[in-house]
């Protein structure tokens, strides 16, 4: 049996982003969260009096971030980089490394937490995809559900349709954004608008639960949790 029951302390990764700055502003509003704890590199600008800010510059060490990440009911992870914004290494590195680094830090200081994930379609946790974005997701997915929390949930949207204006970031999603009524019509569980995307990730942490589980979202299942 769940529940919305309250407080909740939740704290999110990469609310300057996209999805992280929706799941920001659903968690600011939702009457089950009593504090919202912000982890990024840059200041979000935005004051609220449920709000936390912290800032960490270098996510392959979260050590620092013990104490803030203590007491923590769930976390809320967007952070991520697009395929070609960076180098492979970078990329490796962004994707693999700083998710599980940052989940090691929060275990210790919250081993009850639940873990929501912004992974990607695609995603192989077998590590024999071609596409390297694909594998590393998929090594920070096995890495993340072997991490010991109660509760694990993985997102594999495909197009995260932006909602509001914004200065793409290749052609591909210049062209997607474009074609992207006609494309949503033909193609409805190939896309997911980011609002909706955040509003889900914050909403499976919010629900409380005495259930242990870890579970994968594809992009069909991530559009029936928000009809």
């Amino acid at each position: 049996m769940r529940s919305t029951a309250g407080p909740i302390r939740l704290v999110i990764v990469g609310a300057t982003g996209m999805v992280g700055g929706y799941a920001l502003r659903y968690a600011l509003g939702h009457h089950s969260v009593e504090r919202v704890t912000s982890i990024g590199r840059k200041n979000l600008g935005v004051s609220h009096p449920k709000l936390k800010e912290v800032l960490h510059r270098d996510f392959a060490d979260c050590s620092a971030l013990a104490e803030a990440l203590s007491a923590q009911d769930g976390a809320v992870f967007c952070l991520g980089a697009y395929t070609g914004a960076v180098s492979d290494a970078e990329l490796r590195t962004i994707t693999v490394d700083y998710p599980i680094e940052f989940a090691r830090v929060l275990h210790a200081s919250s081993p009850g937490a639940a873990f929501s994930f912004l992974s990607g379609k695609g995603a192989d946790p077998t590590g024999r995809s071609r596409m390297p974005f694909a594998r590393y997701k998929g090594e920070a997915e096995k890495a993340l559900l072997a991490a010991g929390f109660p509760r694990v949930y993985i997102f594999r949207p495909a197009y995260i349709y932006p909602v509001e204006p914004r200065k793409e970031p290749n052609f591909s999603y210049r062209l997607l954004r474009a074609i992207y009524p006609g494309f949503r019509l033909l193609f409805p569980n190939q896309v997911i608008r980011a609002d909706d995307l955040a509003r889900a990730m914050v909403d499976v942490v919010v629900q409380k639960t005495a259930e242990r589980e870890s579970r994968v979202f594809e992009n069909r299942d991530i559009r029936a949790m928000i009809r």
